[in-house]
């Protein structure tokens, strides 16, 4: 049975966006995958949406959704790293990237955050596979 995963930021605009575009490509095999905010936003960031394309993941239809747009209880919530303080969903596990927002800064480091993720995620997935959490 797959274990549903919920990536989570203020905005949904960027690291939690691509969070959900490299688990669903590296991990949908055994991951439920979800992605949301705290704030309504107008788009995925384009830097964001640029630099997983160059990595063959498409965003391209990704769009920002709000907390109440994904279940209401998930197995893992993982947050981006928001500074603030987190959202919250009933869980089995949670735990927080600490990652740097890439919005405003150059395409590099979208890039950076982009391979920060991917590690990131594919060690999550080893985690779920392996029974680890």
């Amino acid at each position: 049975m797959k274990k549903k995963v919920a990536f989570v930021c203020v905005h949904n605009s960027c690291r939690s966006q691509m969070a959900e575009g490299w688990a669903k490509k590296l991990g949908s095999d055994v991951l439920e995958v979800y992605s949301a905010g705290t704030e309504d936003y107008h788009e995925v960031k384009p830097g964001a949406v640029q630099v997983m394309e160059e990595a063959g993941v498409d965003m391209s239809e990704h769009r920002p959704k709000l907390l109440t747009e994904i279940p209401e209880e998930v197995d893992f919530l993982i947050t981006m790293g928001c500074n603030v303080v987190c959202p919250f969903l009933p869980c089995s596990h949670s735990e927080d990237w600490g990652l740097e927002d890439p919005s405003g800064g150059p395409i590099e480091d979208y890039r950076n955050t982009r391979d920060i993720i991917k590690e990131k995620v594919e060690a999550l997935i080893e985690r779920v596979k392996n029974e680890e959490i």
